[in-house]
């Protein structure tokens, strides 16, 4: 970066938005997307002088919330693909922490953007970008704006233009897609409007017992010479970017690390971020003493890298059916075959899980948080390039040549992974077609051409996606490539889930081309699943074995070479030594809204019972020890109502009361850790919502009482539906000592 007095930085702005869905087969509630507010602190930017971005002064603005909900046939969520994984409720708020670095002095910037969604699809990024050029004109564009998702598994879906995304999100699903651009595009706002001077710091460290490799055996082809290089076959380093201001006071960090984000299993129905989340919330809660989730000016963002083969489930495969390790090639128990074999994470259930990995993710970049020492100094810049990922071709050396393909997927694709698994008969590790199911697919989709199928070998073709196009593509062919370095440290944004020596070797080479041209020692970073999603980026070794990271691997054998070409050519960009061609731009295929989940209809209370009212009361008394739970259900409406008719918005909060004021406090919200929403859809247009305070060990005594906030929508003879909206609060109640 520049020097300190030149730096600038916006640290993370914070917007949230929200999926919340029904159980299997009932209608459910859609999206929330949030915009902040005034009266609360919310998103959190990044620049830094570099210029540091900071949130808001003082009390920041609120973290913008929404809901919106579709009826009808259940929504699914995005990442197990699984059609009986629809939402039924809300754990933890999903929000989008936007970080943007600027140098003055040259008229640089940067936007890091870690929104907790599975991934970040193509057109979300076009919509994202186009709003920003209708706001700000050319300051923020392709080439200076990273989109990053966590990888949640339980956040919304329906939020992609290619078709092959539909069938597991029933369409694009425009209150989806909106919701989610507008958080993003709002916390990139907050950032902009808070920059501040300020310093950067970097540290790394090691993170133990939170990861393991979910296929061993295709790490395990890699050669013995490059295995031997390294202590484990997951890449258990750290990276954290500190922020303060010119000061010396907090701002916000980015931490990097290769972790799964799936300890809630794919039988989880409640929109939560998962364990990266559970870290931020923690980080955040602890900076922003005294403050709710989602208010506060410090972000802690927890984004993804080189996750592709690295799972949080730390016990590892065991066979449902028998209780037995299923740890094998092709991951399947000998009673009920690959469906059994499932990882299971190291608490006693999937909440206990994303807790302690998530806490151990929480604990070690506080450390590195607070040790951090090596200052990142240096100048700002960025370069992108699309390219045409269905035709690169490729020098493997000086006399070899060879090309990716037309996007496929393989036969193992349909069996999932040890972490959520497939159906029917398909197994990781398959090599050759099953007649049976080929036979469906040429019937049904269209036998691959010979050209794709000797292009992909040894991948037997499951898809052959590339060359399906009704009614729209049904995967990308224009890739986002991208890298942006500030300073020391180079961010390589990467369209896709790179395995564990995939990522290493796209590090080591990038390094090496920056050190080439005389810029050593850079700190190399992957942000995963950035910009569009692409699926998986195994070697060529781990994609001879063809298990579930390999057969989603959809430009053939020779992507990651393809992927190391094009980013060294974006290393040399940035050094100055090589004109980058723009590359074809992406289509925006023109359409809105394709879905198959109904409209939301009018609704209707019990007999003899308004919305808000209770139907099951708490307990005049609990116990402050864990395990106790304070449980209230309400006569509901449909979540969606809210989102659509009230932006700042909770669906609940836990209020203490005080006797010196005489007067309720709000000490939890809904994007508290301890507090869960459900819905549930009845018959007739009812349904109801159930709130519950999971009480912590050391919670305070004294009298709290659970409300409920929502919307209903009611028909009137001549104006057609007004939504109206209403509280429901419990009984008071006595938090006692043990």
């Amino acid at each position: 970066m520049a020097r300190k007095s030149t730096q600038s930085i916006s640290q993370g702005s914070l917007a949230s938005f929200i999926l919340l869905t029904p159980g299997p087969f009932q209608a459910q509630p859609f999206l929330v997307a949030g915009t902040a507010g005034q009266d609360r602190a919310a998103a959190r930017s990044g620049t830094n002088p570099l210029t540091l971005g900071q949130t808001c002064p003082g009390r920041c603005a609120r973290r913008s919330r929404g809901l919106s909900t579709h009826g009808g046939a259940p929504l699914l969520q995005m990442g197990y693909a699984n059609p009986e994984q629809v939402g039924g409720g809300l754990l933890s708020r999903l929000y989008s922490r936007a970080f943007i670095v600027a140098d003055p002095q040259r008229s640089k910037r940067l936007v890091f953007v870690s929104a907790d969604i599975g991934m970040v699809s193509q057109r979300l990024r076009l919509e994202v970008l186009q709003q920003l050029r209708s706001k700000y004109g050319g300051l923020y564009g392709q080439d200076n704006v990273i989109l990053s998702g966590t990888h949640t598994h339980s956040g919304p879906g329906g939020y992609f233009q290619y078709t092959l995304f539909w069938i597991t999100s029933k369409g694009l699903i425009r209150p989806a897609l909106s919701s989610i651009v507008n958080g993003i595009v709002k916390s990139i706002d907050i950032a902009h409007e808070n920059m501040k001077r300020g310093r950067l710091f970097i540290n790394r460290g090691t993170v133990e017992n939170s990861q393991i490799n979910r296929s061993p055996f295709s790490y395990l082809k890699n050669p013995e010479s490059e295995r031997n290089r390294y202590s484990s076959n997951t890449d258990k380093e750290m990276v954290v970017l500190k922020m303060v201001d010119e000061d010396g006071h907090e701002l916000g960090l980015i931490s990097w690390f290769a972790v799964h984000p799936v300890s809630m299993n794919n039988s989880n129905h409640l929109v939560n971020s998962d364990n990266v989340g559970y870290a931020s919330y923690l980080f955040e809660q602890e900076k922003n003493k005294g403050m709710l989730p989602g208010e506060g000016s410090f972000v802690a963002a927890f984004a993804s890298s080189n996750l592709g083969d690295v799972s949080s489930n730390t016990r590892g495969p065991f066979c449902a059916s028998t209780g037995e390790s299923c740890d094998n090639p092709q991951s399947s128990c000998p009673v009920g075959g690959a469906a059994m074999c499932m990882a299971q994470g190291p608490g006693k259930d999937m909440f206990e899980s994303t807790r302690i990995i998530g806490q151990n993710l929480y604990l070690k970049a506080k450390e590195l948080y607070e040790e951090a020492s090596q200052e990142v100094t240096g100048p700002l810049s960025s370069a992108h390039q699309w390219v045409n990922m269905s035709d690169v071709s490729v020098e493997l050396n000086a006399t070899h040549r060879v090309k990716t393909c037309k996007p496929a997927l393989g036969h193992s694709f349909a069996a999932g992974t040890i972490d959520g698994v497939g159906a029917f008969n398909f197994t990781q590790g398959s090599v050759e077609g099953d007649p049976f199911w080929d036979q469906i697919r040429d019937q049904l989709l269209g036998e691959p051409s010979n050209e794709t199928k000797a292009c992909h070998k040894p991948k037997p073709i499951l898809f052959s996606t590339g060359e399906m196009t009704w009614p729209h593509p049904w995967h990308p062919d224009i890739v986002d490539v991208q890298i942006a370095a500030i300073g020391s440290l180079a961010i390589l944004a990467v369209p896709g889930e790179f395995t564990t020596m995939s990522g290493r070797r796209l590090r080591e080479a990038v390094k090496s081309e920056f050190d080439s041209h005389g810029t050593r020692g850079m700190n190399v970073v992957i942000a995963g699943l950035c910009n569009v999603y692409t699926h998986y980026i195994t070697t060529y070794e781990e994609y001879q074995v063809q298990r579930y990271e390999a057969a989603s691997t959809i430009y053939g054998p020779h992507t990651l070479s393809a992927y190391i070409q094009l980013y060294r050519g974006l290393a040399k960009a940035i050094n100055a030594t090589e004109e980058l061609p723009r590359g074809p731009e992406p289509p925006l295929f023109n359409v809105t809204t394709l879905t198959l989940l109904p409209a939301l209809g009018v609704e209707s209370a019990p007999a003899n019972k308004n919305f808000g009212d209770v139907l099951e009361e708490v307990r005049q008394e609990y116990r402050e020890v864990r395990g106790e739970v304070a449980k209230v259900t309400f006569v509901g409406g449909n979540p969606r109502n809210s989102a659509e008719n009230a932006t700042e918005h909770n669906f609940l909060t836990v209020e203490k009361y005080s006797s010196i004021s005489s007067s309720w406090r709000a000490v939890l919200n809904d994007a508290s850790w301890d507090t869960r929403f459900y819905w549930s859809k009845g018959s007739r247009g009812q349904s109801n919502v159930t709130i519950e305070w999971h009480i912590p060990a050391g919670a305070e005594p004294g009298v709290y009482r659970l409300r409920y906030f929502g919307h209903y929508k009611k028909r009137l003879l001549l104006l057609g539906t007004v939504t109206v909206p209403f509280e429901g609060s419990s009984s008071a109640f006595h938090v006692a000592a043990p």
